[in-house]
Parts: C-alpha cells; structure tokens; sequence
C-alpha cells in the first residue's frame, strides 16, 4: 500500500505502508512533516517534546536505512525485535554528547523501562525504514523499549569501536515491535501526545495502553513467522547485495588456490553468526582433498551453578562460486557423518542445489544451511565489510594455511 505525497497530512500510520516523498529537490520533499505533526525532517532520531511544559517527549521518529555497514540496524520479523545503534557513530564525543541526544533519550528511556515507575513518561517509537526509492519511507510499527525474552541488562549496551585508531562508545539498543492488530497508529493519538498528554492514552493502541500499565512484561509482538519454501538460487546467493557479493568475492579468490583454507573461515563465521558454537577443530583430510570440523553447540543457563547441555555438530565447508551448487553427494556425505544426538552444518559461499535442498527438508535431517548470502549477513552484522574483509581473512587463517597461500603466490612470481 502507498500513500501520496499530497494526502500525508491525513493519513494514519499502517504497517508496512509505504509514504511517498515529494518531487522537490530540497528537505520540503521529505514526507515526515506532513505525517506526523511537529516532526523534525533530518536525523535518525525525531523528536517531539509535548506542548504542557513539562520537558518530556511526546514521541520519537526511530529512521533508519538498514544499508550501514558499520552500525547495521536490523528489524527480525519473526519475533518482532528491532536493533538500533545509537548516535554517537564517530571519535571525538561522549556516549551521550550527540547533536540529536539520541543516546541520551536511549538511556533515559531504558532506566525508566528497568525501573518499572512513571511508564507513561516513556514516549512511543514510531519505526521507519528508507526505501532507496527517493524520499519514500516505509512504516515498519509502534515500539517499545526492551523484550520479554531480553534481560534488562542487555537490552542497551554500550560498546566500544575504533575508527582511524581513535576509540569511542556507542549504544546497541533493541525495541519490539508491538502488535497493534488491524488498527492503523490514528493521527488523533500523535496529536494529542503533542497537545493533550495527560488524556492520549484514550486514544491509544490498547497494546499501548498495556505496556504502559506492565511494562517488559506486557510487551505484545508483532510476530511474523515465515512461510518457508525452497529458496531459490537467487535468494542463496544474495544476488540483490553489492557489498556482499565483493565481500564473497574476496573469500572466494583469497581460497582460489587452497579451497581447503576456507574450513577455518568457515568456523569463524558460524562462531560470528551464533557465539554458542565453541571448540571447532578440523579434521583430518578425506580422500577427495577435503576438510571438514566437529565442534560443539553450549545451551547454558547464564549463571555459574549447573552444568551446560553440549551438543556435538559436524560442519562441511565448500568455497564454490555463484555458478555451482551443493548438490546430493556432497550433502550425502554430510548426513552420514551425522551420529545420534548430533546436527549438521553445510556452509557454502555458493548455493545448495534444489534436489539437495529438498532431500534435507523432506527427510527431515538435522542440518543447518548456510549460503552466500547468510556469509555476507553474517559478515555484515559483525561489521566486515569490503574494506577490512582482506585483514579480517589474514588474522583467522592458520599458519599452515598462509603458508600454502605464500608458496602459491611465490611460485607465481618466480
């Protein structure tokens, strides 16, 4: 669904409806001023403070393009979670001595979320996503602060980052998206957080209404669970990515001539994509000049006491390019090394062929699939990217490996 330029102004907010910006070239084409009173037109944070006096704020504009490499913002449909990066995105600041105060209201926020008093002083979220088409934005939901499944002290983390050798904080934070049902986000609601706070509430979402009352515990999500289908050749290899598909080309090449290099490289990115995975150890060589690991998977408690449930997985590595796939043998070979109380794991930076595919669905083997455009995800979400990919590959590869590596290209240049 779209909604033109020239209606905003009287438009509700619907989920995933896309708003169409203006055809100026200048900030008066941004659709924010025209659908939501008082908006600010620039910043990832768009605040409103509330017309009574009182300081506190009547809503914020959570913008994001989900496109930045470096603070990679990411909304998990499935459970309703939304992961934002705070402002503070270069040397030279405080955490919380930003422009927009984005990390201020990030922190302000949460502490009254943990706190659990004056819920009513915490402002609605309103999610919106760039498109890449003009100004259009899409609205991506209402949110809250935290999770029920996040404990409260990981839902806003201050970490640490280097950039040109200079170290600064910023902030990781996660919402949920709140499931308001068939009922659009009403501009009477937004008006009267502006104008008339103290009765908005009769105006709002009732999922709001219950947050406000219960706090972490009265979060309802938006859920979207997948329909799965086989994903297409395309889909695996995240042909629709620029900067993934350099990154995976740079994998590739760097492997051209030792494929077997790319196992270490392989159980560094399952370690990256889930830090349950410990102890990966290859194994010995088998007879086509292929490597394989065994690792295992931790289940613990958080806590100090009781023992952690370790589940053994076996993983199968193949550096293949985009024109070739795993297909029934190699995976075959996988799912008979696959003992009782163990899972498998196929990564590729290639794709897994249909019949593959299929076989493992229908029969219902414990294996896990990760192709080329998990890789690049992957590799985005641990802020990899075309410019450090090349250092990264250097500090995993194992000595034996660059030496390989070494000797090739030295044979190259004698």
């Amino acid at each position: 669904m779209e909604i033109g330029f020239e209606d905003l102004e009287k438009a509700n907010l619907i989920v995933d409806c896309i708003y169409k910006g203006g055809k100026a070239p200048n900030m008066s084409a941004e659709p924010f001023h025209r659908l939501i009173p008082g908006c600010e037109n620039a910043g990832g944070f768009r605040k409103k403070l509330r017309e009574d006096g009182s300081g506190k704020y009547a809503y914020i504009v959570l913008y994001t393009s989900m496109e930045e490499l470096e603070w990679p913002d990411y909304l998990e449909e499935e459970t309703g979670i939304f992961r934002y990066y705070g402002d503070n995105r270069e040397p030279g600041r405080a955490l919380t001595d930003t422009k927009k105060k984005g990390n201020l209201i990030l922190e302000t926020t949460f502490a009254l979320l943990n706190e659990g008093n004056h819920l009513d002083d915490i402002p609605p979220f309103f999610i919106f996503k760039k498109t890449g088409n003009g100004r259009d934005v899409q609205f991506l939901g209402l949110a809250a602060p935290g999770n029920p499944k996040i404990s409260p002290d990981k839902d806003l983390v201050a970490f640490w980052r280097t950039v040109k050798e200079k170290r600064f904080q910023n902030y990781e934070a996660y919402f949920t998206i709140l499931n308001t049902g068939t009922s659009p986000i009403s501009t009477e609601w937004i008006r009267a957080l502006i104008y008339d706070h103290k009765n908005s509430l009769k105006y709002a979402p009732p999922v709001w209404k219950k947050f406000i009352k219960e706090g972490r515990n009265g979060i309802e999500a938006l859920k979207a669970p997948r329909i799965f289908k086989i994903p297409t050749k395309y889909e695996q290899l995240g042909a629709s990515n620029a900067e993934g598909r350099i990154c995976l080309d740079v994998i590739r090449n760097h492997y051209s001539k030792f494929p077997q290099g790319f196992e270490e490289c392989a159980a560094n990115i399952i370690s990256k994509m889930d830090s349950n995975f410990i102890d990966f150890s290859l194994t010995r060589p088998w007879r086509d000049g292929g490597r394989d690991a065994i690792g295992r998977y931790s289940i613990n408690t958080g806590g100090k006491v009781n023992h952690p449930l370790v589940i053994d997985c076996a993983l199968e590595a193949k550096c293949y390019g985009i024109n070739k796939g795993v297909g029934v043998r190699e995976m075959s070979r996988l799912i008979s090394r696959i003992r009782y109380r163990q899972f498998g794991i196929m990564i590729t930076t290639g794709y897994v062929d249909n019949q593959a595919y299929s076989e493992v669905v229908d029969d219902g083997h414990p294996i896990l699939i990760v192709t080329a455009s998990d890789i690049a995800a992957i590799l985005r979400n641990n802020t990899i990217n075309s410019s450090n990919i090349e250092e990264w590959l250097q500090s995993i590869d194992s000595d034996s490996t660059k030496e390989r590596l070494k000797a090739y290209y030295n044979r190259l240049n004698d």
